[in-house]
């Protein structure tokens, strides 16, 4: 199974990018974007952002994995 989980660019390195998904910081690699920006929304999946999403979207999503992460007892650190 394949997940791939929304979080807010918070800095640009280059090709890569701090990511922030709900309060986890990672770093990601957004080559695969067009035009990534500090505070847009994207898709990470296995490290790569693979896709832009609008913020509402996001948020409605992010809403989401906190229910499944809280009813299945796993921390979404887990899940990335």
């Amino acid at each position: 199974m394949c997940l791939a989980i929304p979080g807010k660019i918070l800095e640009i390195n280059g090709n890569s990018a701090l990511v922030d998904f709900d309060g986890l910081k990672q770093n990601v690699i957004v080559a695969l974007i067009q035009n990534p920006e500090v505070g847009k929304y994207v898709i990470v999946h296995a490290g790569y952002a693979i896709e832009q999403m609008n913020e509402n979207e996001a948020k409605e999503s992010i809403d989401q994995w906190k229910e499944l992460s809280n009813e299945l007892d796993i921390d979404l650190k887990d899940m990335l």
